[in-house]
């Protein structure tokens, strides 16, 4: 009895030997804050493993890095990320340009070639068949993109009656800045409409910032002060304009902003590809102009010209369609990266290498004030340039200075919890 009675009581003291052993080795692998495979037993010791951070503090120990570093690569980041985003808009801004350019000249070759051969029947006194070669031009792109289609070299969705409903002020917008250009044409001289295109661009950069939010700064309103003010000044003595030329000029710069605006309302909320955008505007273009031509007398005029019934006119004008498709792509997708006021702008440059390739191509004489207003354009565009680079400058400091900023609080260790050791 009293052996057993010894046994009993000494049993538990040799459990807590062996407890306070374990409990003091869990002690000590906490301190170290690490876990070992091995277990202390007795007298016998396992070689220790391979050491396995278990705790908060460790683990972030592991995979933090220190704060210069973090804002070294923010900042790399940053330069890369806004220098690849200024070299889209540039591309685009030159994409552009170059298809505008282009159709520009496919069209005044179509008109230098082709105008002297109109002959209107009696009672209609028509020169030109402007709105009738945009439809010309319209169809043959419809006609590319169906065939595109065909061959699966693009992919876009079929003419839905909703993407119509959302894409159609687009085209009514579009086909009103060309009738009250026309009409201002018709009762404004061409200096007139010259300097309205200006005030055009600045009525586009006022509903850009109050739709869009977008602000200029004050070089680009300095930009746009002197486009105006040189083409008032190059245009002084040759401003002739009544009170319905300046109401047909007036309605055309509300029409303008109103296309260009809406368009870049249209790129960000109707969800589909740029190709899908392009098809449903020749579309609609399509349908919304041959009613104007016809009211216009051109579909007449066209039919009784029998001259201009030939493959080569028919060739011209399929090319001039193939251009135009690309200048709708450029248009859609340069109005959805830069901004309605950047891209009146460029449209309002495009004048000048315009007029240089004119003067080489066409032989057309330059005035001492189309020199005049060639410079001013440029100096113009130099300024407006320069302020959105200078913009883009400043904003991306910015954005790297609070990538730094989150990046410091981001490098702050977090304390661990004290830990409760049994003693």
């Amino acid at each position: 009895m009293d052996q057993k009675e010894t046994y009993d009581l000494n049993l538990p003291r040799k459990r807590s030997a062996t407890n306070m052993a374990s409990t003091k080795t869990s002690a000590e692998d906490l301190e170290v804050g690490g876990d070992y495979s091995s277990k202390t037993t007795g007298t016998s010791t396992e070689a220790p493993r391979e050491f396995k951070p278990n705790s908060l503090t460790d683990r972030f120990k592991q995979h933090a890095v220190s704060p210069t570093q973090n804002e070294d690569n923010d900042a790399s980041k940053s330069q890369h990320r806004s220098s690849s985003n200024g070299l889209t808009a540039v591309t685009t801004c030159l994409v552009y340009s170059f298809c505008s350019i282009s159709m520009i000249l496919v069209n005044k070759s179509l008109a230098s070639s082709y105008n002297s051969l109109i002959t209107p029947p009696p009672g209609i006194d028509k020169q030109n068949l402007n709105t009738l070669l945009v439809v010309f031009q319209a169809a043959a792109a419809v006609l590319f993109l169906r065939g595109c289609k065909i061959f699966k070299l693009l992919d876009f969705p079929e003419l839905q009656w909703s993407t119509v409903q959302a894409w159609a002020p687009v085209n009514v917008f579009f086909c009103l800045m060309l009738f009250t250009s026309m009409a201002a044409l018709q009762t404004n001289s061409v200096p007139m409409v010259t300097v309205f295109k200006n005030v055009a661009n600045i009525t586009t950069a006022t509903a850009d910032y109050f739709i869009f939010g977008n602000i200029l700064e004050p070089l680009s309103i300095a930009a746009f002060v002197v486009m105006f003010l040189g083409a008032v000044a190059a245009s002084w003595n040759d401003m002739e304009s009544s009170m319905s030329g300046l109401f047909w000029m007036l309605f055309n710069c509300f029409t303008t902003t109103g296309y260009v605006c809406y368009m870049r309302y249209a790129t960000q909320t109707i969800k589909m590809s740029k190709f899908g955008m392009v098809y449903v505007n020749n579309v609609l273009c399509v349908l919304f102009l041959v009613p104007v031509a016809w009211a216009n007398g051109e579909i007449h005029v066209f039919f009784a010209s029998t001259q201009l019934h030939t493959w080569d006119y028919g060739f011209k004008n399929l090319f001039a369609g193939f251009v135009g498709f690309f200048l709708n792509a450029a248009s859609l997708h340069c109005v959805s990266v830069t901004g309605p006021t950047t891209y009146a702008i460029v449209g309002s440059l495009n004048k000048v290498p315009v007029t240089f390739l004119g003067y080489i191509l066409f032989k057309e004489k330059l005035s001492p004030k189309s020199w005049f207003f060639v410079m001013i354009s440029l100096i113009g565009g130099f300024l407006y340039t320069f302020a959105k680079i200078r913009a883009q400058n400043e904003s991306n400091k910015l954005a790297a200075e609070n990538k730094k900023q989150l990046a410091r609080g981001a490098s702050v260790m977090p304390q661990e919890p004290e830990k409760f050791i049994p003693k």
